[in-house]
């Protein structure tokens, strides 16, 4: 049985009418660009997350970017983040002339250390950028009264975990501002790329509005250099209508995820950790094992699809060379580098494709016994 890694095109088909109606009701009104469509989404996304504002943008990237933009981020200054992440939450920080700080993580959960923050903290030191990795909340707790004691403001990447909770309380209403990415394979999936900034400080979002248009207000008239990052129209619609699912689809990701709990809980097998205060979204289901490359060989046996995030640590990659990192720096996320497999899952599976995953997991494992 084929199993993909995600298919789309089944969701698509279950919303069909409403998406192909909302498009059109955008095509016919020529507004393309912000507008109402974008405001009213602005609205449900703060209602939703616990937050006074949102901000549509044109994407997770940029959200970041302007959420730093807007925490007066630039050269020279320093941000705390993760090395076991997508490239873009350091990437955002390098663009404005900032220095990503990298600190290990959990090994359990992926997510940022707190533990290991402080000790990285410098005078240059202006933020914290914890990522909400794989859908479940980073320890915002600790890293909050880190921050509040250095002065520091705090960042969530948030865009592998809309709707994920801690302690009650939604991602993206955690920290001074939440970043979220609308990317077609997240769990509130766009068609083609958006992203938005979350924050209960109203000031706050009235300069990401500001610094997402160029710096603009009245039009023409800048008061800040900002960017272009605004969010298509189109973009919107289609997200309000998949919004009123998101709950049903993140509680979907949850039984699958613990029906692969029940049958992958086996030897050479480390299924996914959840912390006591956390509710997950699975965004990504993601195990670990020291044998990965047979794992791989037995899915591609059984034609199971399957991703790894991420083959390589950032303070590894290329282009933060400059900073001096090796190999060992940071060992539990090069580690999980190493031996993390993301497997199936989306609300749209089936229980045969499901138990097809479950089982063939289990039974490498129990060949390797």
């Amino acid at each position: 049985m084929k199993v993909p890694v995600l298919d789309l095109k089944r969701q698509y088909s279950s919303l069909k009418h409403e998406l192909d109606a909302a498009v059109l009701s955008v095509l016919e009104s020529q507004y393309f660009i912000l507008g109402p469509e974008v405001e009213a989404l602005e609205k449900e996304i703060a209602a939703f997350c616990g937050a006074k504002c949102a901000v549509g943008c044109s994407s997770g990237s940029d959200a970041l970017i302007l959420a730093l933009m807007g925490m007066g981020i630039g050269p020279g200054d320093e941000v705390i983040t993760t090395p076991f992440t997508f490239f873009a939450t350091a990437g955002s920080i390098a663009h404005l002339g900032a220095v990503p700080v990298f600190v290990d993580i959990n090994p359990r959960t992926f997510n940022i250390d707190p533990a290991q923050i402080e000790k990285r903290i410098t005078k240059k030191t202006k933020a914290i950028l914890p990522v909400h990795l794989y859908g479940q909340c980073a320890d915002m707790d600790p890293i909050n009264a880190i921050a509040r004691k250095r002065g520091l403001k705090v960042i969530e990447d948030a865009c592998q975990a809309i709707g994920a909770e801690y302690k009650g309380k939604k991602a993206g209403s955690l920290g001074d501002m939440g970043c979220f990415s609308f990317y077609p394979t997240k769990n509130l999936n766009g068609m083609g790329d958006g992203g938005m900034v979350t924050t209960n400080n109203e000031e706050l979002g009235e300069k990401i509005r500001l610094l997402r248009t160029h710096g603009a207000k009245p039009k023409y008239f800048h008061a800040m250099v900002g960017i272009n990052a605004r969010l298509d129209a189109i973009q919107a619609a289609g997200l309000r209508v998949k919004l009123k699912h998101l709950n049903d689809w993140n509680d979907r990701r949850r039984e699958i995820a613990a029906m692969y709990d029940a049958k992958m809980s086996v030897n050479g097998i480390t299924t996914p950790y959840v912390e006591g205060f956390n509710t997950p979204v699975y965004h990504q289901y993601v195990i670990r094992t020291q044998d990965r490359d047979g794992l791989i060989a037995a899915l591609d046996k059984a034609e199971i699809g399957h991703m790894i995030y991420y083959p390589l640590p950032l303070h590894l990659q290329g282009c933060f060379a400059n900073q001096g990192h090796k190999e060992g720096d940071f060992p539990h996320a090069e580690r999980a580098c190493k031996e993390v497999l993301a497997l199936p899952i989306f609300p749209e599976m089936t229980q045969k494709e499901i138990a097809h995953v479950a089982e063939t997991v289990a039974s490498f494992a129990a060949g390797k016994a």
